[in-house]
């Protein structure tokens, strides 16, 4: 067996390839033992290899096919081209091609297809599961469970979906192999991934755990004082980096501002991220591995398992906010060169968009508990539309509550929505809060990571529970040798111009939220053409590396209620002369504001003074409270806002006096829903059309 497990790596590897020890004892746990195992390698070793070598000599004993349960559609690509090189014949069922599923289940039934690749989310498709998943579980000749930290809500990138993996694994045949692999998991997540494999039998899950150290990765980090610093910086010394990379930044705007930065001086730089078009995604990862692009900006959709062994360099405009997730991101620089460049340049930013993603964690019980009796009283599914209306959860919050509520068996994924099972199920207070402390010790790691001054790639093995680790002998910390942090002047002045170009369209809203009459609003379908605001303008996002670091400071919790700064103001006045409406605004309307009253009227006044526009007045509340707390969703934030907002007297007979459309100047947006009432309040009272104005947009 092992001989013919070696041909088959040399097929797919090269004729100079050997088995590793370890890939044999997989692969012979796997095909010969019919055993459950979980691989944990460092990026690059292998661990593809394991699962296509069993493959092959599974379906040479006439198995049916592997099943690999892969997450992302990158790596499912890179997985079917290393399977072909093998004369694996490889499919993958998945969101972006959606015509070959049919051709795809005839091959299968015709035994044309060794591997079929679907990403976890696939499995809780109501079609796809009772459909397909039944008879691929029982004709399987091996699973495999690809990036398998994701199966416990102790990784760094716990899914949802990933825990669902439990019930296919129920439901295999007896001695149906099952095979898991990892990069990214310390001893707690392996201890919980290996448990999860287990069958129930008595037979412990195979653990092969191995060495981390990464011996081409050379770290380093530098730090700048402003992104202004980082951006300047990385353009100078981008061209000193060696061969292609990925830059990877913490949000899609930062990724789409850097990317424009860098393409503006003189790089061919693409941006990548889980908003680009997928077909853009493909030719963007197509020219990375064919080195016809310096690099791809990326968030961390280009992640997990993107295969270029050449790939020269790793840097990260900010820094991730857990150390694992670090070392997974930069292991994809360096498998197939002797050295790579990885660099870390962190942002005073970088808690703030942590302590965003950290607000997306598990809901608290109430929360939990209304969502299941709304379900519970429902005649039949509730989509997603219908059910935030009776929860205030935004929508990829609620659709990942329902997706662990799924996996515990409380509720069910049908066609038209979700439905409550009626088991009982007990709310896990513990081990929610266990895991909230666990993601604020991996920020805090992360953060000493940055501040150390021993060995980074021990630093990171250590916090992999990596025993063997001693340093590096390549980083910055080891040989003493760091980065220069000076900036050229010429490239900052570079950087400033283009981060503080002003302005951000601010779409309007067309379409009122889905089930609003159980909220007691009257409003459904399109919002009427007469009743819409106008295309809007904002200074800049939050999100931003450019306007949005000054907005961020500006607009604080715990910011002063000042006027704005000259600055700032110069940045709202570009804006409005760059804007192209259709008719010039004649006057100013200032949203009501509990937090910032003086910031908007005195934004308002000034703005009068200086386009030479009426001041007509400020929207006011009915009740002192305002719209209360803040909202979640769209059809929550709605019903808060139909009935609080009113027009007095002088604000209806100051627009009786205008003949062209008005300014509505608030301090930020984030759902839009705000904009939109106030904009049909002042329709109906008579503005010929109202142009959003803000400071500082969410998305």
């Amino acid at each position: 067996m092992r001989a013919a497990a070696e041909a088959h790596l040399r097929a797919l590897a090269g004729e100079s390839a050997r088995l590793r020890e370890d890939q044999w004892r997989a692969v012979r746990a796997l095909v010969a033992e019919r055993r459950r195992a979980l691989v944990v390698q460092r990026t690059g070793w292998g661990k593809s290899a394991v699962y296509f070598v069993a493959t092959a000599l599974r379906r040479a004993e006439g198995a049916g096919p592997t099943v690999i349960i892969s997450p992302l559609l990158a790596l499912m690509r890179n997985q079917i081209s290393a399977a072909e090189r093998a004369g694996i014949r490889a499919r993958t069922i998945n969101s972006a091609n959606i015509d070959a599923w049919e051709q795809t289940y005839t091959d299968i039934e015709a035994g044309l297809v060794d591997v079929l690749l679907v990403s976890p989310e696939r499995l809780n498709n109501p079609d796809f599961r009772d459909r397909v998943l039944p008879e691929l579980a029982a004709g399987a000749g091996l699973v495999v469970i690809d990036e398998a930290h994701c199966v416990s809500d102790w990784g760094h990138d716990f899914r949802p979906d990933y825990r669902r993996i439990r019930t296919l694994l129920g439901d295999l045949p007896s001695g149906v192999p099952v095979l898991a692999t990892t990069a990214t998991a310390n001893e707690r997540v392996t201890r919980d991934v290996a448990e999860q494999l287990e069958t129930g039998d008595g037979e412990a899950t195979l653990v092969l755990r191995g060495g981390l150290d990464r011996e081409s990765l050379h770290l380093a980090v530098v730090e700048l004082p402003d992104s202004t610093a980082r951006l300047s910086w990385l353009a100078q010394h981008l061209a000193e980096l060696p061969g292609s990379g990925i830059i990877y930044t913490l949000t899609v705007a930062a990724a789409t501002e850097t990317a424009e930065f860098l393409t503006g001086r003189g790089y061919d730089v693409r941006p990548y991220s889980g908003q680009t078009d997928p077909e853009e995604r493909r030719r963007a990862e197509d020219d990375l591995l064919a080195n016809r692009t310096k690099a791809l900006v990326a968030t961390s959709a280009l992640g997990m398992g993107f295969d270029k062994p050449d790939l020269g360099f790793v840097v990260h405009l900010g820094a991730p906010q857990s150390p694992i997730s670090y070392y997974q991101q930069v292991g994809r620089a360096g498998r197939g060169v002797q050295r790579a460049e990885v660099l870390l340049l962190p942002g005073r930013e970088d808690r703030e968009i942590w302590a965003y993603f950290a607000s997306l964690a598990f809901p608290p019980e109430e929360t939990v508990r209304r969502t299941l009796d709304a379900l519970a009283a429902a005649e039949g599914p509730v989509s997603l539309p219908r059910l935030e209306a009776q929860v205030d959860l935004g929508r990829s919050r609620l659709e990942q509550m329902l997706k662990v509520l799924d996996v515990d068996g409380a509720v069910r994924r049908v066609r038209g929505g979700w439905t409550a099972t009626g088991r009982p199920w007990s709310y896990d207070a513990e081990r929610y809060a266990a895991v909230t402390a666990a993601r604020k010790a991996e920020q805090r790691a992360m953060l000493a990571y940055i501040g150390t001054d021993e060995c980074r790639m021990r630093f990171l093995r250590h916090q992999l529970d990596d025993t063997g680790a001693e340093p590096c002998g390549r980083c910055d910390n080891c040989t003493n040798r760091v980065w220069s942090t000076d900036v050229d002047a010429a490239q900052r002045r570079a950087a400033t111009e283009h981060l503080n170009r002003p302005g951000v369209a601010v779409a309007p809203r067309k379409q009122w939220p889905t089930g609003m009459a159980a909220l007691g609003v009257t409003a459904s379908g399109n919002i009427a053409p007469g009743l819409r605001a106008e295309e809007g303008r904002a200074l800049g996002r939050l999100t931003d590396i450019g306007w949005g670091t000054t907005l961020r400071r500006v607009l604080a919790d715990d910011a002063p209620d000042e006027p704005v700064s000259d600055e700032v103001f110069q940045g709202v006045v570009t804006v409005l002369a760059a804007w192209s409406w259709a008719e010039r605004p004649v006057g100013v309307v200032a949203m009501p504001s509990l937090r910032r009253p003086r910031m908007i009227t005195a934004l308002a006044e000034r703005l009068c003074a200086v386009g030479r526009l009426a001041p007509v007045g400020a929207i006011g509340y009915r009740t002192p409270d305002g719209v209360g707390p803040r909202r979640h969703n769209s059809a929550q934030r709605l019903a808060s806002l139909w009935d609080a907002l009113t027009l007095d007297d002088t604000l209806r007979a100051g627009l009786s006096a205008l003949d062209g459309p008005i300014l509505l100047v608030d301090d930020q947006t984030d759902t839009g829903w705000t904009l939109t009432v106030a904009a049909r309040l002042l329709r109906e009272a008579g503005a010929p059309a109202v142009l959003p104005l803000v400071l500082a947009t969410r998305s």
